[in-house]
């Protein structure tokens, strides 16, 4: 999955993938946007539900505070965040299919360590776990990550009123720092995941989120420049990493 990301993020420096503010029908026949989140996000919740009501470690309460952290993020992403978008826009149905088929591996990759392959005693005996700096340290990054990436898609989607079409610079929250201050959030969430987990499989999906992320808010960053050449301070405001890239 490491290597596999490698790929992605270097291919993705070439090609635009076609959703959001890169539609393209060069991708093929397209369905409607609040759908393709669903379809593309909700495997994700479900299958880690699935997974946990299969194991023997179901009543474990340290990886169930795990599985609600996860499960919050999802649940806000396919059942909260499509139907808060605003206009009639279509993604194509093979972006969906490609999200899906990663989602899908990544619920069994998360789930499959929390719930079967994790030693038993990994996380200490008892709630010890709760009170260990890495539990603490990343369940605060995790949810100041997520309450970035909320806030951040909510002045996108209020940049402009009902039936404007015009184009405009978001400069609000984490807009005054980077241009993807929604990916950033995301990002950062992950970065969080991995630490309370302490795990392979969360380090392994921040660097997917990443890869996945980093290479299109490089080319959002760049028609930003284009669209608000004197309104974006390059000097200050960057990609999708505060202060460095």
């Amino acid at each position: 999955m490491t290597v596999i990301a490698v790929f992605v993020f270097v291919a993705l420096f070439f090609v635009d993938a076609g959703y959001g503010k890169f539609y393209n029908k060069k991708w093929g026949p397209a369905i409607n946007n609040k759908l393709g989140w669903v379809l593309m996000e909700a495997p994700v919740f479900i299958v880690m539900l699935l997974l946990w009501a299969m194991s023997d470690r179901r009543a474990d309460a340290i990886r169930l505070v795990m599985l609600i952290l996860f499960q919050l993020h999802y649940f806000q992403r396919s059942f909260i965040f499509p139907f808060l978008i605003r206009g009639k826009g279509k993604m194509p149905l093979s972006i969906m299919l490609m999200a899906f088929l990663f989602n899908t591996l990544n619920a069994f990759m998360q789930g499959g360590w929390l719930f079967f392959e994790s030693p038993g005693e990994y996380y200490g005996a008892g709630l010890s776990w709760l009170t260990d700096p890495r539990f603490i340290i990343g369940v605060i990054v995790f949810l100041g990550g997520m309450l970035i990436n909320i806030h951040s898609d909510s002045v996108i989607r209020n940049l402009r009123k009902e039936g404007d079409t015009r184009h405009y610079l978001p400069t609000k929250g984490f807009f005054r720092y980077v241009t993807s201050a929604n990916y950033f959030g995301e990002f950062v969430e992950w970065v969080g995941f991995a630490i309370l987990t302490w795990s392979f499989s969360g380090a392994v999906f921040a660097i997917w989120t990443f890869a996945n992320l980093a290479p299109r808010a490089a080319r959002i960053y760049e028609r930003y420049k284009q669209e608000f050449p004197t309104q974006l301070d390059t000097k200050k405001v960057k990609r999708i990493i505060p202060f460095i890239y």
